[in-house]
């Protein structure tokens, strides 16, 4: 389910209240070995899990047009569970506050990345963006 937004207006009357899930992602082994292998990781299950996030997510939403767009921060990022290979994983996105900054506008947004099958998600953080207009 993708989330489409005319207006940072119409984005803020949408805090609290998910807005869009990805479609189901499986993960191979050779993804696994090549995130460890540029990292110098090793085997880092929860940084992988984020790391799976904007392959996944950034086709989910549409936002009003932006000059430019810096992901930001990073905050409270938990790890619950490693994926395994073969295991599919989806995101689920709920935005946590929009807020005008000068020039532009930042977005909080509270990541949750789930692996099918399971009751508890791989990983669930709150990312934060700015998105400026020139």
């Amino acid at each position: 389910m993708k989330a489409s937004f005319r207006s940072y207006d119409e984005l803020r009357a949408a805090v609290g209240r998910e807005v869009a899930v990805s479609d189901w992602v499986s993960v191979t082994q050779e993804e696994i070995d090549g995130y460890a292998a540029v990292t110098g990781a090793g085997a880092a299950p929860g940084l992988f899990a984020l790391s799976l996030w904007p392959r996944i997510g950034y086709s989910l939403l549409e936002l009003p047009q932006a000059a430019m767009s810096v992901n930001y921060v990073l905050e409270n990022a938990r790890f619950f569970a490693a994926i395994r290979p073969g295991e599919r994983v989806r995101a689920r996105l709920t935005p946590a506050a929009v807020e005008d900054v000068p020039g532009g506008v930042q977005l909080n947004w509270r990541l949750t990345l789930e692996v099918e099958g399971r009751s508890e998600p791989a990983c669930v953080a709150e990312t934060i963006s700015r998105r400026y207009a020139r």
